[in-house]
């Protein structure tokens, strides 16, 4: 069997609020500005490949007491990576060792990309990575996942699917994959032995 791994949130930390957070002065307050402000679908949006400076602009726009903050998103982008989720990328050295087919399928702006693959070696160790911002389709788009079964030459029916959206899992499943959604390293473990793709423990 063939993997197809999300990346954010499932073998790289990822959360605007640890580039928000020493901004505000509650955990309430820091809430509602991701809820209301830098939301999930404004970031989608860039995600889905529009230039991240449009939409910071047109959300200065939309909130104007926000400026200089959302300004951050864009100049400072870096600080919403944390390091990489180490139980993980252990599996991951463990599918490769194998010589199992292991490729990425990430919604990720163009733009900011690069700045992971400096930092966090192992994402060389991908056979092919598909970035939602370079080909203008995030995922759950069942077009997104076709174009990237079709670049990394994989079949659905020998293909699992991780990641950590319960939305994009079941994309995926309609599609025909078998797919998994991502809860931690150690539920990732047992699934993949369930499987037979790893030993049930660690080495």
């Amino acid at each position: 069997m063939d993997l197809l791994f999300d990346l954010g949130a499932v073998l790289i930390e990822w959360d605007p609020r640890r580039l928000y957070r020493p901004h505000f002065p509650t955990e309430a307050a820091l809430e509602r500005f991701m809820a209301e402000v830098v939301t999930p679908a404004w970031n989608h949006a860039i995600d889905a490949g529009k230039p991240m400076a449009e939409a910071v602009r047109e959300l200065q726009a939309e909130h104007p007491a926000f400026t200089e903050l959302i300004a951050l998103y864009q100049r400072d982008w870096h600080l919403t990576l944390g390091g990489a989720i180490q139980g993980t990328v252990d599996l991951l050295r463990e599918l490769k060792d194998d010589g199992r087919k292991v490729c990425a399928l990430s919604n990720w702006s163009a733009e900011t990309f690069p700045v992971a693959r400096a930092r966090f070696e192992f994402l060389g160790w991908f056979d092919r990575i598909v970035i939602s911002g370079e080909v203008g389709l995030a995922k759950p788009d069942p077009a997104l996942f076709r174009l990237a079964l079709d670049r990394c030459g994989l079949a659905p029916a020998t293909t699992l699917f991780i990641d950590d959206m319960p939305a994009n899992v079941d994309a995926a499943r309609a599609l025909g994959l078998d797919a998994v959604r991502f809860e931690g390293p150690g539920q990732l473990r047992r699934e993949l032995a369930a499987r037979g793709l790893v030993s049930s423990g660690t080495r």
